[in-house]
């Protein structure tokens, strides 16, 4: 299993995604799960995965290296789309093509066809966008209202996105909710494990601001899962008990996250 969420504020894009791969508890690897296409000053793509670790390659594969008739201008493909609204299209037709190609013969294996996929980026003179991009083929895009997407082991890291995310939301704020939501996967899924990657990218820049690979020693990142869960702690014990009356004064205490 995997995690990746991705979020698309006004200020730009921060993408976070765990790097291990099961195939079994006695067969655990790292496999990176961000892909970046990159031309600085004319693209900026990036592209995470969920599922099957072959579908998802061929995947990848196919929409980097080329989909289709080769022309004047070569085979469609990440580096040629004209807009990030024909990335997700791509991504979607690469998707049906494997699956065609590969689902009755995993079929035969007892293996599920699974695989889906978070798309975003920028291309000069368009829109910074983000979309997801299901096993079917089809995808959805993420809106001011929704501001993050979501795909893999999604259910752990959600709740601190649904209460806090909003599109108005700094860069750096994000990342400390993505890092939040990505502990919170890793301590209740032991199928998702470091390291992680983490990349930003700010609107209209056309090339990435930050990518950076997490490890289990990372002091950022160890300063934010011991904060959080002191503060979570802090939290509950400033709750009033069930019969205290509710207009009590707040306890002392602080449990303030990232203050001085």
């Amino acid at each position: 299993m995997t995690y990746c969420v991705a979020l698309r504020v006004e200020e730009g894009l921060v993408l976070c995604a765990d790097t291990r791969t099961n195939a079994g508890v006695d067969n655990i690897s790292v496999f990176s799960k961000l892909h970046v296409i990159e031309k600085p000053g004319e693209r900026m793509i990036a592209i995470m995965c969920a599922g099957n670790l072959a579908v998802t390659q061929a995947v990848i594969t196919r929409v980097t290296e080329g989909i289709g008739e080769t022309g004047e201008e070569g085979p469609d493909s990440l580096h040629t789309v004209p807009s990030m609204f024909e990335a997700a299209r791509l991504v979607g037709k690469a998707v049906r093509s494997v699956r065609e190609e590969d689902a009755p013969s995993l079929s035969q294996e007892n293996v599920a066809f699974d695989a889906s996929f978070l798309v975003a980026g920028q291309i000069a003179g368009r829109r910074l966008r983000l979309f997801q991009v299901y096993s079917a083929g089809n995808y959805i895009e993420a809106t001011a209202d929704t501001p993050y997407l979501q795909i893999g082991e999604h259910k752990y890291g959600k709740p601190i996105l649904d209460r806090v995310a909003k599109y108005d939301t700094p860069v750096e704020d994000a990342v400390k909710l993505a890092l939040i939501s990505m502990d919170s996967t890793l301590r209740s899924n032991l199928s998702v494990g470091m390291p992680i990657d983490l990349m930003t990218y700010r609107k209209d820049a056309l090339h990435v601001e930050m990518r950076r690979r997490i490890s289990e020693d990372d002091p950022y990142f160890r300063m934010i899962r011991e904060r959080w869960s002191e503060a979570l702690r802090q939290a509950y014990r400033d709750l009033p008990g069930p019969n205290a009356p509710l207009d009590a004064p707040k306890p002392s205490g602080g449990g303030r996250l990232f203050g001085p």
